[in-house]
């Protein structure tokens, strides 16, 4: 058996292991990943000091990010509630939309917010909103819930500015005004198949229980009769997405020596931005709600509690992510992939769904099948340097599973079991890869394709371009997903 063969079937087993180990025998998910992944490292012929240290620096490397976004968004969120601010947003988009569209208006806003956050930042900015929703019509959960994801995913996988579709636009030379502008062509379909289409029909399907502790933090307290203007609860929502819009549109506008980049670079950066919106709750939910500042302290204090389980799941989700990127697994995909004959389009989205499927990141998943991919395309008439991105996207996003830390994110916040969230996550985001890729193909015969001579000349001297920058893990922003 080659040693490719091993790694990939040990990648396999540890899947079905997790599943089985949470689903079938109940075991606790933190426990269940931290052993599963520390077995597989052993397995796959990692010194075993390396496969601890894989470990601890997965977790820390998603924890770094994800915890401070879920504290800062849980308070966010939590000001949000108290104040009858969901209560607002909620009610307008009820009136406006009607209580059956209202999933519909959902899966808008958030492929809206979703274009200059990060898909964690905008799930923590969106999820009290949706918590209120699901409350006050009485809907599913999932029915509310999966629009917003499926709106987020959509844009976190196919749409610059995120960084794993920069680095594909980079790699195809592809343009960023056109990506873009296809990307919303293709995007919104998909995002409208995955949310609110499978939403509606898998809704009834999925039983939730009736308590849902995170929910309860968003949902539970009395709404207050003097609530806080549509006006300024949206602008409160929306002050993060403004700051990091603004530093995108620096980035693009301004010199990298220019100081008014770095400031804007700087309060644009997630977790400062929204930083800034729940300083900025405290005084326009708060204190101009005429709340005390003990009784601002106390709901800071009480929503952050139930997040613990959260964050240890998704943080050990992190560390078994690490140790299959560590292990080889993502480059055993890639050597499979180089003796296909494919066409471009269709092997960007193979090779980016094989990857993700066994590292759990669409990110490392897009940016390596972009260096894998480009050379290809580079020596291929005829395939638009744009579609080549929105295919590589869509194929980094195929079925989320255990090894994905936004599994445990959506698994955890919507008190879903393991089965529930791969009949629900899972199977969104799969529909979001396959109608991804289907719509790409369509929009390929409209459009003409773009010069190649440009990514034709990046080529290393063995005509391939080196992605083994893109497999290691130190170069992969983890918590991009």
């Amino acid at each position: 058996m080659s040693h490719n063969t091993l790694l990939l079937l040990s990648a396999a087993l540890a899947v079905v292991a997790l599943i089985v180990l949470i689903a079938r025998f109940k075991l606790h998910p933190f426990v269940v990943l931290i052993t599963v992944s520390l077995a597989l490292g052993a397995a796959a012929g990692m010194p075993l000091g390396s496969v601890v240290k894989a470990f601890q620096d997965g977790v820390g490397g998603v924890l770094g990010f994800v915890a401070i976004v879920v504290a800062l968004g849980t308070m966010l969120g939590k000001m949000m509630a108290e104040s009858g601010g969901a209560a607002r947003i909620a009610t307008t988009l009820i009136a406006l939309f009607g209580e059956p569209r209202v999933h519909w208006a959902i899966m808008v806003v958030a492929f809206i917010v979703g274009i200059p956050v990060f898909f964690q930042v905008g799930f923590m900015l969106l999820i009290p909103l949706v918590f209120t929703i699901a409350g006050r019509t009485g809907t599913s959960l999932v029915k509310i819930g999966i629009p917003l994801v499926a709106g987020l995913s959509v844009v976190h996988g196919m749409m610059p500015p995120h960084p794993a579709a920069m680095l594909a636009v980079g790699a195809y030379h592809a343009d960023i005004g056109r990506t873009i502008a296809y990307a919303i062509v293709v995007g919104l379909p998909t995002a409208a198949l995955a949310g609110p289409v499978f939403a509606s029909w898998i809704a009834p399907r999925i039983a939730l229980p009736a308590e849902n502790p995170v929910a309860a933090q968003f949902t539970g307290g009395m709404v207050p009769r003097d609530m806080p203007s549509f006006g300024l609860t949206l602008l409160t929502v929306l002050l993060p997405v403004i700051l990091m819009l603004c530093a995108s549109v620096a980035d693009v506008a301004l010199d990298t020596r220019s100081t008014v980049r770095a400031i804007f670079d700087f309060i644009g950066s997630p977790i400062v931005a929204l930083l800034v919106a729940l300083l900025f709750s405290f005084w326009a939910l708060g204190y101009r709600q005429h709340f005390t500042r003990d009784q601002i302290l106390k709901f800071a204090n009480d929503c952050v509690g139930p997040t613990a389980t959260i964050l240890l799941v998704i943080g050990a989700g992190g560390g078994f992510n690490r140790v299959l990127l560590e292990s080889g697994v993502g480059k055993a995909i890639a050597d499979v992939a180089l003796g296909s004959q494919a066409s471009p389009l269709l092997l960007a989205w193979v090779v980016a769904a094989l990857i993700r499927v066994a590292t759990g990141s669409a990110t490392v998943a897009m940016t390596t099948s972009a260096g894998i991919v480009a050379p290809i395309a580079a020596a291929t008439p005829g395939t638009s340097a744009e579609l080549l991105v929105l295919a590589t996207g869509a194929g980094s996003l195929v079925l989320s599973h255990v090894n994905d830390a936004g599994f445990w994110l959506i698994k955890e916040f919507f008190n879903m079991t393991v089965p529930q969230t791969l009949k629900t996550w899972t199977v969104a985001e799969t529909i979001i890869g396959v109608a991804g890729l289907c719509f790409t193909l369509l929009l390929s015969l409209l459009v003409g394709c773009a010069p190649r001579e440009q990514a034709a000349q990046q080529l290393s001297a063995d005509g391939w371009i080196d992605v083994t920058a893109t497999l290691d893990p130190a170069h992969t922003p983890v918590y991009a997903g």
